[in-house]
C-alpha cells in the first residue's frame, strides 16, 4: 500500500459574493482546466485538483492507494485581513471536506486556518475536527515569523489537545539575499530548516510533546544541521556517549535530534542517497511518501525511488503507508483485499 502524504487540492470555485481579496478560478476556453488568479499568482489547474473522480483515476494510474491532500500553498495568504483569512479558510475547508466525502478511504483532506490571527486559528481547529478533516496545512513562516515563535505556541497546544495533525509547507519569507529564481529551490531548504529548527529552539517541541507535525520536503536542510546542534548540546560526535563538561554543554532534556525524531518528514528529496541519510539519522518511522502531485508529476510508478532501495519490509511498510496514518491519527481496519480502509484514533 502507498499513501501519498504530500499532494494538493484547489477549490473549483469561490462564492460570487466573496471579498475582492479572494482568489478566483477562471474558466479556460476549450478546456476543463481552471486558472487560479490570486494576487500576482496565475496558476493553471487541471481537473484533478478539484474533481474527486479524476483524483481517483490518477491514483489508480500511478499505483497510489490513498492521498493526504492539502490546499495549494498560494492559498496560504496571511497578508489578508484576519476576518477575510478566516472566511477563505472556511470556504477551502468546506470544499476539502466535500472532496474527501466522494472517496473518504482514498482522499484524506487537510484544511486551512488564519495563522495571521493565532487565536482565531486555534479557535477554528474545533470546526476543522467537526468537518472530519484530520489536520491543517500551515506555511513555514507567518509574515516572516517562524512557526516556533512563542506567539504561535497556544495554537500548537490546541492542535495537540484536539489531536489535529499539522502539515508545514515551506514558503518564501521576505528575503533579498537570493535571487527570485531561487524561490522554488533553495528557499524550500532554507525555510524548512528555519521552521523545524524554530520548533526545537523556540520551545514548542518541548511544550507540545504529542503534537503530530510533518514538514514538506524533509524540512529542507534540517537533517544536515542536527549533528552539529547535537554536538553543541551534549559534546557528542555520532551520538556516542561522552563525559560532559557541564560548564560548556547543555544536556538538560531531550537533545535536538531527539526532538527532531518526534516530527514527520515527507521523502520528496529527489535522491535515494538523501533518503538513506534521513532514514539513518531520523528513522524509517519518521518518513512519508510525498509527491507534490498534481503541482508536480509523480515518479512513475509512484515512489519509484523508494521502491528501488530494497528497504527491509518493515521500513518499507512504515514509509509507504503506516507513518502517514500515524501522523494523521488514523489506523487501518479490516477491508477487502486491495481496498484500504481507515478509522480515526481517539482524539483525532
Amino acid at each position: 500500500m502507498i499513501i501519498d502524504a504530500h499532494a494538493h487540492l484547489l477549490p473549483k470555485d469561490y462564492p460570487g459574493d466573496a471579498p475582492e481579496c479572494f482568489p478566483r478560478m477562471e474558466p479556460v476556453e476549450g478546456s476543463t482546466d481552471r486558472l487560479l488568479v490570486f494576487g500576482q499568482t496565475r496558476f493553471p489547474a487541471k481537473e484533478v485538483f478539484f474533481e474527486a473522480e479524476r483524483r481517483v483515476e490518477a491514483m489508480d494510474a500511478s499505483g497510489v492507494d490513498a492521498e493526504i491532500v492539502s490546499p495549494m500553498p498560494p492559498l496560504l495568504r496571511y497578508d489578508l485581513l484576519a476576518a477575510d483569512g478566516l472566511s477563505l479558510a472556511r470556504h477551502v475547508n468546506e470544499f476539502a471536506a466535500e472532496l474527501s466525502s466522494h472517496a473518504p478511504e482514498r482522499i484524506m483532506a487537510l484544511g486551512l486556518v488564519p495563522m495571521q490571527d493565532p487565536d482565531a486559528a486555534a479557535a477554528e481547529l474545533s470546526a476543522v475536527v467537526d468537518a472530519g478533516l484530520p489536520g491543517v496545512e500551515i506555511a513555514s513562516n507567518i509574515l516572516g515569523r517562524s512557526i516556533g515563535d512563542e506567539s504561535f505556541r497556544p495554537f500548537f497546544a490546541e492542535a495537540e489537545r484536539l489531536g489535529v495533525a499539522i502539515f508545514v509547507h515551506a514558503m518564501p519569507a521576505p528575503m533579498d539575499r537570493l535571487p527570485m529564481s531561487a524561490m522554488g529551490t533553495h528557499v524550500v531548504g532554507i525555510e524548512g530548516t528555519f521552521a523545524a529548527g524554530s520548533m526545537i529552539l523556540g520551545g514548542t517541541a518541548a511544550a507540545c510533546p504529542d503534537l503530530r507535525i510533518s514538514f514538506s520536503h524533509a524540512a529542507g536542510g534540517i537533517a544536515m544541521t542536527l549533528p552539529r546542534a547535537n554536538y553543541f548540546w551534549g559534546g557528542s560526535w555520532n551520538e556516542e556517549p561522552v563525559e560532559l563538561d557541564r560548564a560548556l554543554m547543555h544536556d538538560d532534556g531531550p537533545s535536538p535530534l531527539e526532538y527532531a525524531r518526534r516530527f514527520y518528514y515527507d521523502s520528496m528529496v529527489f535522491d535515494r542517497r538523501t533518503i538513506r541519510y534521513l532514514i539513518d539519522l531520523l528513522g524509517a518511522d519518521r518518513l512519508l511518501v510525498g509527491s507534490d502531485f498534481p503541482a508536480m508529476p509523480r515518479e512513475d510508478p509512484a515512489a519509484r525511488t523508494l521502491r528501488a532501495m530494497d528497504l527491509p519490509e518493515e521500513e518499507w511498510q512504515d514509509i509507504s503507508w503506516r507513518n502517514a496514518l500515524r501522523w494523521i491519527g488514523r489506523e487501518p481496519v479490516a477491508a477487502a483485499p486491495g481496498a484500504p480502509s481507515f478509522r480515526g484514533t481517539e482524539g483525532a
